[in-house]
């Protein structure tokens, strides 16, 4: 009996020893830090989204939102900024989605309606000239100042992209009679530096937009790690961070008669109370219908 007890613990320890062996030494030619194979991430393929037809529709609403990188939440979104030192294989959103746009793998549009392509060439040339300077002429007769605007071309710098903005869609499914949501457009928001009367100022102006529901940008966003700072493995990619919700944003407009944005009609405190009740609004619409 002895015998075999020391047979089967023997045997465990050398499976133990071989695959600790197989974990630890990296095969020749591969990256040191790559003492596991983890080539199981890449080549993912998005799910599609389930069709949907206009008659299962029964309610929809539009919202704009803002995400904003300097939340801590939020900040996996902005880092690494330096994209070629120290990245451990990760990359920000914003540098995502300009490689991928600028290696043709997705158009991006003019405005959030998503009808009008922007060339890239154009695109870019609107972030690389961000740099203005603006000058006045003498007065006219009614005492208007006339001023003139001149473009400094400006290699465009992602770190200066510190929020973004998403578009979706809100809306209950008659098949199941469930509310559901679906982002349909994202865009960035970067500083622009302006040169007013000799003395420089920062603005803000927004980029392109991206539709996110076509499987050409989900297959960008799929394929790319959003990093998680509680753990280095875990697999979650920038298409799953949209689609689960992994962060944190708030109400900046809801389709409204006016068209305006909840800036254009109220301030501070009182625009934070109107975009929380909106979201409550839109959140209670599900709970109301089984109302009697």
């Amino acid at each position: 009996m002895k015998k075999v007890l020391l047979s089967i613990l023997a045997t465990i320890a050398l499976m133990m020893s071989t695959n600790a062996q197989n974990i630890i030494d990296a095969d020749e030619g591969r990256n040191p830090n790559d003492f596991y194979d983890r080539s199981g991430y890449v080549g993912k393929k998005p799910m599609p989204y389930p069709p949907l037809r206009k008659a299962d529709v029964v309610w929809e609403d539009a919202v704009w939102r803002k995400i904003d990188f300097n939340e801590k939440f939020n900040q996996f979104f902005y880092f690494p900024i330096d994209q070629e030192k120290n990245t451990q294989g990760r990359t920000n959103l914003i540098n995502l989605v300009m490689n991928a746009a600028a290696n043709g793998e997705f158009e991006v549009y003019e405005d959030d309606d998503m009808k009008v392509p922007q060339e890239w060439e154009k695109a870019l040339a609107f972030l690389q000239g961000k740099q203005l300077k603006v000058s006045y002429g003498e007065e006219d007769e009614f005492g208007d100042i006339e001023e003139s605007v001149d473009t400094i071309p400006e290699e465009f710098d992602p770190a200066t992209a510190k929020v973004a903005q998403i578009k979706e869609y809100w809306y209950i499914d008659k098949q199941d009679t469930r509310q559901k949501v679906r982002i349909t457009g994202l865009s960035f928001q970067f500083s622009k530096n302006i040169i007013r009367g000799g003395k420089p100022e920062e603005t803000t102006d927004w980029t392109f937009w991206v539709p996110m529901d076509l499987l050409s940008v989900r297959q960008v966003l799929v394929n790319a790690n959003a990093f998680d700072e509680n753990n280095d493995i875990i697999e979650r990619s920038y298409d799953d961070v949209f689609i689960q919700r992994y962060f944190d944003s708030y109400v900046t407009r809801e389709s409204n008669n006016y068209n305006r944005t909840i800036s254009d009609y109220l301030t501070g405190e009182d625009a934070i109370l109107e975009s929380q009740m909106i979201e409550e609004i839109i959140f209670d619409i599900e709970s109301d219908m089984w109302e009697y």
